[in-house]
C-alpha cells in the first residue's frame, strides 16, 4: 500500500516538475540569447575600431528578440552609428573580411545627421526561444 502511495504522489509531481524543467530551459535559452547578443555587438564594435583608423562611435545598440516581427523567432540586433571621414563604400570594403553585406541582415547606410551606422542582424542560438513569440 506505500508503494502505491509514493507511485500516486510521484505521478501528481510530473507535471510540475516537467512544467519547472521547461520553464528553465526558456530562461537558460534567454540568457545565452542574450549573451550572444552582447558578444556580436561588441565584436562588431571591435571591428570597427581596428578596421577604421579615425572611427568616432556616437552609439552603440543591441536588441534580442523577434526584432523583424515577421514570425515566431528569435534575432540578435546589433547596430553601431559611428563617424568617420571614409565613405560608405570604403566602409563595406574594409569591413567585408568580418561580414557579408546583403542589405537585409546586414549593411551600413548614411543616416540625416551625416554618421554612419552599420547593422547587423543574426538568428539566435535559441531561435524557438519564448522571447520571439
Amino acid at each position: 500500500m506505500k508503494w502505491l502511495k509514493r507511485l500516486g504522489i510521484a505521478l501528481l509531481a510530473l507535471p510540475v516538475t516537467l512544467i519547472a524543467i521547461f520553464v528553465l530551459y526558456e530562461i537558460f535559452g534567454m540568457c545565452i540569447n542574450h549573451i550572444t547578443t552582447g558578444r556580436q555587438t561588441n565584436a562588431l564594435q571591435l571591428n570597427l575600431e581596428n578596421e577604421i583608423s579615425d572611427i568616432e562611435i556616437i552609439s552603440v545598440n543591441s536588441e534580442t528578440g523577434n526584432t523583424s516581427g515577421t514570425g515566431n523567432h528569435v534575432d540578435c540586433m546589433s547596430s553601431v552609428i559611428f563617424s568617420t571621414q571614409m565613405q560608405e563604400a570604403e566602409i563595406k570594403d574594409c569591413m567585408s573580411k568580418y561580414y557579408v553585406f546583403d542589405e537585409w541582415s546586414c549593411y551600413v547606410n548614411q543616416t540625416d545627421d551625416g554618421y554612419y551606422m552599420i547593422y547587423i542582424n543574426t538568428s539566435a542560438p535559441f531561435a524557438d526561444n519564448i522571447e520571439g513569440h
